[in-house]
């Protein structure tokens, strides 16, 4: 009997053990990556500008490397040209002339590695926010904290929007988009809500104006993305096209996308 019962702990043993399976998945030629976001915040002259370009990695790296030594401009209706320039080979490129127009149609140019990357966007504009409300009781379990940015959609045309929310906490900032389909002429707001942000801590709201295009973009892209923080232009589950375009090497295709948006920020404290 006792004999028995050391083969069966022996068994359990056996069997309890876990081995560690390290899986290789295939790595495919790094592709641009264009972060070019084109931010006019509200009461703010807009002339300072940044684009970021990176190259995918694969599944499992955690950082991005930087795409160096590009030729980044952009060129307004007026032929007016704003040429972007690389900071410390970070892969940030910086201008500090750019002049923003609402209703007005840019055009992006990046030359990098021998291609050429083009993109076509529309500065959108985008309502004030006017006021906050809160609760501190919401949420299926009565204690998460809601916040809700109210504003008015103008009246008589299509407007689409894309939120975020970033807390004082240490949380992932959150990202939403929103389309007044229904609600077209009538007060909304934009809705956040976090089980550990306190009285006393802040979140800053930010409300862009967008095109129906990058709105379509960016849903299906949130529809993609985890719950575990990370960028919106961080290496994606599955392909998702976006407005730039490789004249050079169609195959060749870019990630990312080139927009321009009024901003309305809103700094609030939870109370």
């Amino acid at each position: 009997m006792k004999n028995l019962i050391i083969l069966l702990i022996i068994a359990i043993s056996f069997f309890s053990c876990e081995d560690v399976v390290d899986i290789d998945l295939p790595n495919s030629t790094p592709r641009l990556v264009i972060d070019a976001s084109i931010n006019w915040l509200k009461n703010t002259t807009g002339n300072e500008q940044s684009i970021k370009l990176t190259l995918s990695a694969p599944f499992y790296d955690s950082e991005t490397p930087p795409a160096n030594n590009a030729e980044v401009i952009i060129v307004d209706a007026n032929n007016n040209t704003f040429t972007f320039l690389e900071e410390d080979q970070t892969g940030i490129y910086y201008n500090t002339t750019f002049v923003p127009e609402i209703n007005a149609t840019y055009n992006l140019s990046i030359t990098y590695n021998g291609e050429l990357f083009t993109a076509t966007e529309t500065l959108k504009s985008v309502a004030e926010i006017e006021y906050v409300e809160q609760d501190l009781e919401g949420g299926f379990s009565g204690e998460e904290t809601e916040i809700k940015a109210y504003f008015t959609d103008p009246a008589a045309e299509e407007n689409y929007y894309f939120f975020e929310f970033t807390p004082s906490i240490n949380m992932p900032t959150t990202l939403d988009t929103f389309k007044d389909e229904f609600v077209n002429g009538n007060e909304i707001f934009g809705f956040y809500i976090e089980e550990d942000l306190d009285p006393g801590e802040s979140v800053v709201i930010r409300n862009y104006g967008v095109s129906e295009r990058f709105y379509e973009f960016m849903f299906i892209l949130l529809q993609q993305s985890s719950d575990d923080g990370g960028g919106p232009f961080d290496t994606q589950p599955a392909t998702v096209r976006g407005n730039c375009i490789n004249q050079t090497n169609p195959e060749n295709f870019p990630f990312g996308y080139f927009r321009l948006s009024e901003v309305s920020e809103f700094n609030y404290t939870v109370e």
